[in-house]
């Protein structure tokens, strides 16, 4: 290959990063150093069931798409070896994702992330990681919502049995 077939392969790999990270809700960045083939493999399998794309890319290239994203505050986190989890719709699942992998392999480091147009450091990762999923959030935005119709509908029985036992007296 020569060097100008090189230097446009790198090219379009940062205008493919460039575009996953203006088109993502999310991404999560994290070391992977000590990782088997086997825990790689798993970890994504759980992030492509959950609509999460993983890529190893070199940190060159990340902080060169992320400068022409006008992304800023992300070159410490861009060292040493770097995967980086792009999620287009959902904010919760890399991190959620990430961090309980982390916690069952040790080697996996997660390092930093972007959250709805933010840099965000570890800490605030792992917070997004404890909270429910979409589909757990609504879940209790619907057991919410049906709580005040559930009550009236039960008063509304209580009086009418009230009213029965009242006319059969």
């Amino acid at each position: 290959m020569s060097r100008e077939q090189v230097l446009q392969e790198k090219q379009q790999i940062v205008e493919e990063l460039v575009e996953k990270f203006q088109n993502s809700a999310a991404f999560v960045v994290v070391n992977y150093r000590g990782l088997t083939v086997a825990e790689v493999t798993d970890l994504r399998k759980q992030l492509r069931d959950a609509g999460v794309e993983m890529r190893v890319v070199k940190n060159t290239m990340l902080r060169k798409a992320a400068e022409l994203a006008e992304i800023e505050g992300l070159d410490e986190v861009f060292v040493g070896p770097t995967a980086i989890a792009f999620s287009e719709e959902e904010v919760v699942a890399p991190a959620k994702i990430m961090v309980e992998f982390a916690q069952e392999a040790e080697a996996l480091v997660v390092k930093g992330g972007y959250m709805e147009g933010e840099v965000v450091p570890v800490e605030t990762i792992e917070a997004v990681a404890k909270l429910p999923d979409r589909e757990g959030l609504l879940s209790m935005l619907l057991s919410v919502l049906q709580a005040p119709i559930r009550n009236t509908a039960l008063a509304f029985k209580a009086v009418a049995e009230k009213k029965e036992e009242e006319d059969a007296a």
